[in-house]
């Protein structure tokens, strides 16, 4: 494609001046005079053989033509911006947009990220969380991670880890829990999934009790409200490994059940860019070392 003689000064200096509605303070920005603004938006004004501004006695009024032209310069001369930004140290700098489920970006992803960060210093990463409904094309992700069975249509999935559920709750109520049925009598907090508790009571051998009481979309917040005495959890401990340590949260008992696993998921239709297929490959390694943690 040939494209025509673009007068990028005049483009420029309109620009400014039209986000100023001022000459003045336009050649300010560009280090140049007054009259120099003025001269080339005077140019622009004869190429297209309009007017671009209202000169007024107190600044510029931007005319309907002007208006109509200066979106497109904004959005063209940001985005030069931002790519002309995107090199650093000879390297052209990638932007990487995740988005993940909030459990997992606090307990497991987090902790991690500065080992990418030393890795890969020219990959901005983009992090977003949701609470595992998440629209990948509206939002404009590169890769989502999501808790399932990796059945999503149009979607390539790459399984990353198990996070099997276990009761989680403070010391002072773990200290009440001599058996697995003592559960039973406890504040159950649940998720939205409404299968996990009587779950987790079958594979303890206990007959499940009516499942009551508070959901929470996210099991950050249902942790946040086992820690204040609210309630046992029924959690993934992997996600939760600083609260264990610290004694903040106990695990009673060693009955574990699996719901499913991570995915990471990208649609089928997306190009896998290089920063895309470097985070893939950081990221599969580092659920290498989780599973084997989990089997030990």
């Amino acid at each position: 494609m040939v494209r025509p003689y673009l007068p990028l000064n005049s483009l420029r200096a309109f620009e400014a001046a039209a986000r100023h509605l001022s000459f003045t303070r336009a050649a300010i920005e560009l280090c140049v005079t007054q009259a120099a603004v003025s001269h080339q938006v005077k140019l622009l004004e004869q190429r297209l053989g309009v007017s671009l501004f209202r000169r007024l006695p107190r600044g510029l009024m931007i005319t309907e033509e002007g208006l109509a032209l200066l979106p497109a310069l904004q959005d063209s001369f940001d985005r030069m911006a931002d790519m002309l930004e995107r090199f650093e140290g000879g390297h052209v700098r990638e932007v990487l947009k995740l988005g993940t489920v909030g459990t997992l970006a606090v307990g497991w992803l987090l902790p991690r990220l500065a080992d990418f960060r030393e890795q890969y210093p020219f990959i901005d990463l983009r992090l977003s969380t949701n609470n595992n409904r998440v629209d990948i094309a509206a939002e404009g992700l590169d890769y989502t991670i999501k808790f399932g069975n990796g059945a999503w249509h149009d979607i390539e999935a790459e399984p990353l880890f198990e996070a099997p559920l276990s009761v989680l709750c403070t010391p002072s109520i773990a200290r009440q829990l001599s058996a697995p049925e003592d559960v039973a009598h406890q504040t159950l907090l649940r998720s939205y999934r409404a299968d996990e508790w009587p779950g987790w009571f079958e594979t303890a051998g206990v007959t499940p009790p009516p499942i009551r009481g508070m959901v929470f979309d996210s099991s950050v917040l249902m942790i946040e409200a086992a820690l204040q005495g609210a309630g046992v959890a029924l959690a993934p401990p992997l996600m939760f490994s600083r609260q264990l340590a610290a004694g903040e949260l106990e695990q009673p008992f060693p009955i574990w059940i699996s719901k499913g696993s991570y995915w990471l998921m990208r649609l089928k239709s997306r190009s896998v860019t290089p920063a895309m297929e470097m985070f893939r490959k950081w990221i599969s390694k580092m659920a290498e070392e989780t599973r084997a943690q989990l089997q030990n």
